[in-house]
């Protein structure tokens, strides 16, 4: 990246930093921006501007921030919010998402065309499972929705990712072999994926303890203490990088990890971490719409367009509908988490890395479906986030025969209920 590409991107940054409150409240979010903007940049009026992101940056940028973004994610889940609703993240988790990763690949290999072959069929339907809750901020920070089913939906988009990870890693292993980009199997993901396990596990283990006990004995700078956080993370990644495991995984493990070892006193410096993968969030949105979304618009398909739709509404929520039968969460509330699965920086990232990994030739329809997908979503999920919190409210009000929603402890402040009435 040239000194002019990193002035344009600064000033795209400091652009939506300064107006970003304003421009949400016209459901225009982040990831709308900065499509946009890579769009512009690169097949619009500012093309003028050259701004070239190169594969290798594009790719070390993603690779960055999904470690991030997965550690931060991982190290907020509290083992006391997994026991209180055990039953239903194990649901969602364990049986709604590897069924919807089952279901997203078998539609793939019926939709995507007669040449896409079983790995890449595997791609779009793990890239693509992974939810992103904050594409959907206004809903997620909206508190007439009850605090329960909030961090239900946080815990789950906190989760999912991880878990898909090891499917994404050995689909791109194994569509290297069928497309003879490399000799890198299947079994040799699998391995690598056990490795990254013990190594982030070891990492992020010893980093909390540590980081417990320096800040419990005074040894801690708090100017600094979050960013001993932030190298933890890239530790635990770049560890497993370097002794040939998986970095993903290993920064997924390492979050859950340090979440338990640091407890309390770990706990008030993720948000570093997180801000900093917001910040780079960012840049690969920036990146997805300067690099993909053009490529997938020239061979859009009707069978596309489908499997995106499909993707956003069956795919999702048939399996989460199933799988919450005898949970008394009630139909509002199924519906609400079925619908809000939003489909976001995850899914960019796994794409991302699929179109270096394996190119164009390879990846190139693969990617295109995925980048529809995410595109349809940030579109459906932001424009509907407010609208929904609003309609919930009214469902948990005035529950159809009894069958509303949350249980009574989780309906919220009847003023905040009836000022959404108001905005309905």
């Amino acid at each position: 990246m040239s000194v002019a590409d990193l002035a344009i991107v600064a000033a795209l940054v400091f652009f939506w930093g300064t107006l970003s409150a304003r421009l949400e409240r016209f459901d225009v979010t982040a990831p709308i921006i900065f499509v946009l903007g890579g769009l512009l940049l690169t097949h619009g009026p500012l093309a003028v501007l050259a701004f070239t992101p190169s594969n290798e940056l594009i790719k070390e940028l993603a690779e960055f921030t999904l470690a991030l973004v997965l550690f931060s994610d991982a190290s907020r889940v509290s083992l006391h919010e997994l026991r209180e609703d055990a039953g239903v993240y194990g649901r969602l988790l364990g049986i709604a998402l590897p069924v919807t990763i089952g279901l997203g690949t078998l539609l793939a290999l019926a939709l995507t065309g007669p040449g896409t072959s079983i790995w890449l069929a595997l791609l779009v339907g793990a890239a693509l499972a992974p939810t992103d809750a904050a594409l959907g901020a206004g809903m997620m920070a909206n508190q007439i929705v009850p605090a329960r089913i909030r961090r239900l939906l946080n815990v789950e988009s906190g989760l999912n990712d991880g878990i898909a990870t090891p499917f994404v890693s050995v689909a791109i292993a194994g569509a290297a072999i069928g497309g003879e980009v490399a000799h890198h199997g299947p079994a040799e993901a699998v391995a690598e994926l056990a490795l990254g396990v013990l190594i982030g596990a070891a990492v992020g283990g010893v980093g909390g303890l540590l980081v417990s006990v320096a800040r419990k004995r005074g040894w801690a700078a708090e100017g600094f203490a979050g960013s001993a956080v932030l190298g933890l993370t890239l530790c635990a990644y770049a560890s497993a990088v370097a002794l040939g495991g998986n970095g993903f995984i290993a920064a997924f493990i390492g979050g859950l990890a340090f979440g338990t070892t640091g407890g309390r006193r770990g706990e008030p410096l993720i948000p570093f971490v997180e801000e900093t993968g917001a910040l780079v969030s960012l840049l690969v949105w920036l990146a997805f719409g300067a690099v993909a979304v053009v490529p997938a618009m020239k061979i859009l398909t009707w069978q596309m367009v489908l499997y995106a739709v499909l993707s956003l509404t069956v795919i999702r929520m048939v399996p989460v509908a199933v799988v919450l039968i005898g949970t008394r969460l009630g139909r509002a509330t199924v519906a609400l988490v079925g619908w809000f699965g939003p489909r976001g920086l995850a899914s960019v990232v796994f794409a991302l890395l699929a179109l270096e990994d394996l190119g164009d030739a390879v990846a190139g329809r693969a990617v295109a479906v995925i980048t529809i997908t995410v595109l349809l979503s940030v579109i459906a999920h932001g424009v509907t986030a407010e609208p929904l919190a609003a309609w919930y409210a009214k469902s948990l009000a005035h529950p159809p025969d009894g069958s509303g929603g949350a249980p009574l402890r989780d309906i919220p402040d009847r003023r905040l209920v009836r000022r959404a009435h108001h905005r309905g």
